[in-house]
């Protein structure tokens, strides 16, 4: 699933607590870098080609378009139970001081760190304290104190030598970003997936007729344009139901959807649950 964020030139950086039963967003990827705190809370992290455990005070640093998920244990699926995963989560845009990081040599150690973090990079609970100080204030900073910050938090990783590359390296993300006819199609996908898309306007981007467009898409994207689409508008419907206080009927127009039981529908299928249980559960 591509998840859309809120991210931009003019917003570069989203931080935030996260307090929920057990962790329910499925296999995904975007283009901004994410770093994840897990302050309470068990299970198997699969990155990249790797699957493994985490455990309370385990960091990880995600590169841009890295698919990721974050399992917890089967017992904290149970309704009698108080155990809750909690943490914190800080996003930044792929394009976050990007000349300076490749250009100015005091920033190499952190230009070496997102180098890595296309692999995804793990840093073991109990590392740095300064490393959990900073994310934990991170999601109470504004401004120019949150940029000065998220420097301070590369620097930080940047200097850990006990950090650990978690894919191998013959690992390669799908390559969906690296074309540019294929960018040109994602681009144009990531600000109209709302609306109404027709599919021979899509395919005249990548300058193809429609059945040679879905051929060529499906073998970049492993999805029929149709359900890359749907599985856009399903991701933008999980941070609505978690992140606002829109109903669900809102949520289904909000998402691009024409009516809410094929929302319903759709949502179920893709994610295992109902929107209503899906905001339940992760509240």
């Amino acid at each position: 699933m591509n998840e859309q964020l809120p991210i931009s030139e003019a917003s570069p950086i989203i931080a935030r607590f996260f307090d929920y039963k057990h962790f329910t967003y499925p296999w995904h990827f975007h283009s901004e870098y994410e770093v994840m705190l897990v302050k309470e809370g068990y299970g198997k992290r699969f990155v990249g080609n790797r699957i493994a455990t985490f455990v309370a005070g385990d960091v990880i640093l995600f590169g841009s378009s890295l698919p990721h998920y974050m399992k917890s244990d089967e017992v904290f699926h149970a309704l009698d139970n108080s155990l809750r995963v909690k943490g914190t989560i800080v996003q930044f845009e792929k394009d976050f001081m990007h000349y300076s990081i490749n250009h100015y040599p005091q920033f190499i150690k952190v230009k070496k760190l997102l180098e890595e973090a296309q692999q995804g990079i793990y840093f073991p609970a109990g590392c740095s304290k300064q490393l959990v100080k900073l994310l934990d204030a991170l999601p109470n900073e504004t401004g120019i104190d949150q940029i000065t910050s998220l420097l301070q938090l590369l620097k930080e990783m940047s200097e850990i030598t006990t950090r650990q590359v978690i894919s191998t390296t013959d690992y390669a993300n799908a390559p969906i970003l690296d074309m540019a006819r294929i960018d040109k199609i994602i681009s144009y996908l990531n600000k109209n997936y709302t609306k109404h898309i027709e599919l021979a306007e899509v395919a005249s981007l990548a300058a193809m007729n429609p059945s040679a467009f879905c051929r060529f898409f499906k073998s970049k994207t492993s999805k029929s344009l149709t359900k890359y689409i749907l599985d856009m508008r399903i991701s933008h419907a999980c941070k609505l139901l978690v992140l606002d206080d829109m109903s669900i009927v809102q949520i289904s127009t909000e998402c691009g959807f024409d009516t809410i039981s094929y929302f319903n529908k759709v949502f179920k299928k893709t994610t295992g649950y109902t929107p209503t249980q899906y905001k339940q559960i992760m509240l």
